[in-house]
């Protein structure tokens, strides 16, 4: 006990001794933007000269991997194998970032990390340099307390989830040996609150597609032709009105998922919205359910975009077309393979066979959930219980997505993911930050799942 302790204490000591901070400035001042041109050059710069360094004074062995699509966001596997009666954790991050945007504070530069109020700034502090940084520390703390994990950890670093993670299934499809694990560990994503760490297995998955209305290849003058010919955008409205009631409740049946169980229920109760209760509209979505239900339990559909004519500087014609791009998402037990047909089916049904339906191609993620019943779960929560005297919150998936149906599916391991940022950090917008308090706390807790990971080896 006095040990785990000691390697808990010396990974929150980082955040008071500054070390922590001083790290997490090196990593935020490299602009790694993945949707920048000709970003190849500083995405192997972070991994070769950042990471890999220091890994491999953990005594970690790095390869810098390349992508068999996108040749310019390189991958960082660093592994360390104590023993082949070890478990194999896998721990997972990512590296680049989005484009600094705008919305800063005047006085903030995004990519010089600042230090004000509790607070730490900079582009990426939050989504994602951050939480892996903090994820290595506490790996540091536990090899420097104890002299070993006590279990094998492979640490992967991809440089473009923010353009879909192209070729991270693909890496994992063709070189399945290299990344095989007992468990998925990750950090990405936002608590539920900033106080309460939160443990959530897999994502609900997303699927975009479009709509279109198009009866003609011109505009019609309105005067002359209102009344004669079919308006698009009139055509279109209902068809979207079709697909669900007044509140956002779906009606398209293969829409409506059958996998709110009563597990799922109870974990989903505990959780609650966290620190967004407050500013909902708790009479939108599908009725009969609680609001966490509805977006951790349920499907839901969103308009994108939509579109008929010029908005700008309208004129008096009927217009040629109309297009909408919509999303569903979906969780568990909804068969993302029908989602396009079925909604074809369902607009013929109401009539609208003029209405056309395309999926988006490339915009499909499936939805993951590991079992609640997983010994891993436990262990886990466990031990964010032993180390802080509090229970997390287990969400059976969170609402948004994350590439874990490349860990679930395809690598087949169970998915653990530990958030270590809150809404409200700036997360792709301005003035991004992670609370120090909360990184504290994290460098904890994640010292002590480190330890407990091989405490049974």
């Amino acid at each position: 006990m006095q040990a785990r302790q000691a390697a808990i204490d010396r990974a929150g000591d980082t955040v008071t001794s500054g070390q922590f901070q001083a790290r997490l400035a090196e990593l935020i001042a490299l602009p790694t933007v993945s949707q920048a041109p000709q970003c190849g050059q500083v995405m192997r710069q972070y991994l070769e000269e950042l990471l890999a360094p220091d890994l491999r004074g953990l005594g970690f062995a790095c390869t810098v991997l390349n992508n068999p699509v996108a040749p310019e966001l390189p991958f960082l596997l660093a592994e360390r194998t104590e023993s082949a009666a070890f478990d194999t954790v896998l721990v997972y991050g990512h590296g680049d970032v989005v484009a600094a945007g705008d919305g800063w504070t005047q006085a903030l530069d995004p990519f010089q990390l600042v230090q004000r109020e509790g607070r730490l700034y900079g582009r990426g502090t939050a989504d994602n340099k951050g939480q892996h940084a903090l994820n290595i520390e506490a790996l540091r703390a536990v090899i420097a307390t104890r002299g070993f994990l006590g279990f094998n950890c492979r640490l992967l670093i991809e440089m473009g989830e923010e353009r879909g993670s192209p070729g991270l299934a693909d890496l994992l499809r063709t070189q399945p040996n290299r990344f095989k694990a007992d468990v998925l560990i990750a950090s990405d994503g936002p608590r539920l609150d900033l106080g309460r760490p939160t443990l959530f297995l897999g994502a609900r998955g997303s699927l975009r597609f479009t709509l279109a209305a198009a009866p003609r290849d011109r505009p019609q003058h309105s005067g002359h032709w209102g009344g004669l010919l079919t308006d698009p955008a009139i055509r279109m409205a209902h068809a979207l009105a079709s697909l669900t009631d007044a509140r956002g409740a779906l009606r398209v049946p293969e829409w409506r998922p059958g996998s709110l169980t009563d597990d799922i229920r109870r974990a989903i109760a505990d959780c609650g919205l966290g620190d967004v209760a407050g500013r909902i509209d708790p009479d939108w979505g599908e009725p009969g359910l609680t609001p966490a239900e509805r977006v951790f339990g349920w499907n839901s559909l969103s308009v994108l975009a939509l579109a008929a004519g010029n908005d700008a500087a309208p004129v008096a014609a009927i217009a040629a077309s109309a297009r909408a791009v919509c999303q569903l998402r979906f969780v568990v037990g909804t068969d993302a393979h029908d989602i396009v047909p079925a909604l074809r089916r369902y607009l013929d049904a109401a009539g609208f066979s003029d209405v056309t339906v395309a999926e988006v191609p490339g915009s499909l993620s499936p939805a993951t959930r590991t079992d609640l019943r997983s010994p891993w779960v436990d262990r886990l929560a466990g031990s964010i219980t032993r180390t802080l005297g509090n229970a997390p919150a287990i969400l059976p998936n969170i609402g948004g997505s994350v590439p874990n149906h490349v860990f679930a599916d395809i690598a087949g391991m169970p998915t653990v993911w530990i958030p270590h940022s809150h809404r409200a950090c700036g997360q792709h917008s301005g003035d991004e930050h992670m609370d120090l308090a909360m990184a504290e706390q994290a460098l904890r807790l994640m010292a002590g799942i480190v330890w407990d990971c091989g405490l049974t080896n």
